[in-house]
């Protein structure tokens, strides 16, 4: 059967008669599509929305940025306890100027990075060896339940002790923080995983590596993304307690010394380059995150992706 043969390829015209399609330059110019015309294309549509969305969260901060302008300037906050923002780009300006911002930024950047790839590979291992085997989730997860109870600040002098007070130990302490979340959140998800989707896998004969890279994976990654995500977020929870173990450059350090100094602009500088830089990172993990589950059909890529229908992924 050819596609002449279908029932699509004979219209119904004026009266009711049957005629054939049109053909020829008519019937081209007739049909041409019009997407450029009338339709934005989806990367013009996903530009779209993204300016949106930024636009929309830049917002409050915004007006808090120009109440806290105001109340500094009719003095309803005294200075010395809260600068108004002025003098805290002041201060950022003027750190620039001297070549000291840059390292400070680039040093916190290159702990967070390495602690939070330490910690993630170390909690991607434990979490799927917990939610796989019943056996190692029985050995490990009491462990590490109770280690995720000890606070952050705790391991600082135990860590100096093994590891001194340098690179290693501040790393250390950032993988610490970063491994929980993510062995917590893989470790559910595999557990968490439907019962039916496991059986149909087995039915099919999948072998175990089979049904970890078609099952397993696929349903496990929203999961694991959000772990990667509060892992990350810890990471730059646990680098301040980490740059006080010693540190001569990060932000950390440069939030202590703004303390220990009496300079109020130079601790809510070194606050908002936290706030901004975490901000960054995790926008970044997050773009991954979507790029990897635009296949899943959810409530959240319905809205943002409705028109960007992705087959389910052969892994």
């Amino acid at each position: 059967m050819s596609i002449a043969d279908l029932p699509l390829s004979r219209t119904v015209g004026e009266g009711g008669s049957e005629r054939s399609p049109e053909t020829g330059e008519g019937a081209a110019v007739r049909h041409a599509p019009t997407t450029g015309l009338r339709r934005r294309g989806p990367l013009s549509r996903g530009a779209g929305e993204g300016l949106r969305s930024v636009a929309l969260g830049m917002l409050i901060p915004a007006l808090l940025l120009v109440a806290w302008e105001i109340c500094a300037g009719f003095a309803w906050v005294r200075p010395t306890l809260l600068p108004p923002p002025s003098a805290v780009v002041k201060t950022l300006l003027d750190l620039a100027r001297r070549g000291e911002l840059w390292g400070h930024v680039e040093i916190t950047l290159v702990r967070v990075f390495f602690g939070f790839a330490i910690g993630a590979a170390a909690g991607t291992v434990c979490g799927a060896l917990a939610g796989y085997s019943r056996l190692w989730r029985q050995l490990l997860d009491p462990m590490l339940q109770a280690l995720r109870a000890i606070p952050s600040i705790a391991w600082v002098p135990l860590f100096i002790l093994w590891l001194g007070i340098f690179e290693a130990a501040k790393v250390t302490l950032i993988a610490v923080g970063v491994f929980f979340p993510v062995y917590l959140n893989l470790m559910a998800g595999i557990a968490d995983v439907d019962r039916r989707l496991v059986e149909v896998g087995r039915v099919y004969r999948f072998s175990s590596w089979a049904l970890v890279r078609r099952i397993l994976v696929p349903a496990t990654l929203p999961a694991y993304i959000t772990g990667l995500r509060g892992g990350l977020g810890l990471g730059w929870m646990f680098v301040v307690a980490a740059e006080i173990m010693g540190a001569s450059k990060g932000l950390g350090f440069l939030l202590i010394d703004g303390e220990q100094t009496g300079r109020p602009a130079t601790i809510i500088a070194s606050i908002l380059l936290f706030a901004l830089l975490g901000k960054l990172t995790d926008m970044a993990l997050a773009q991954f995150g979507r790029r990897a589950l635009a296949w899943q059909d959810s409530y959240g890529n319905s809205t943002a992706h409705a028109r960007d229908q992705r087959p389910f992924p052969a892994v």
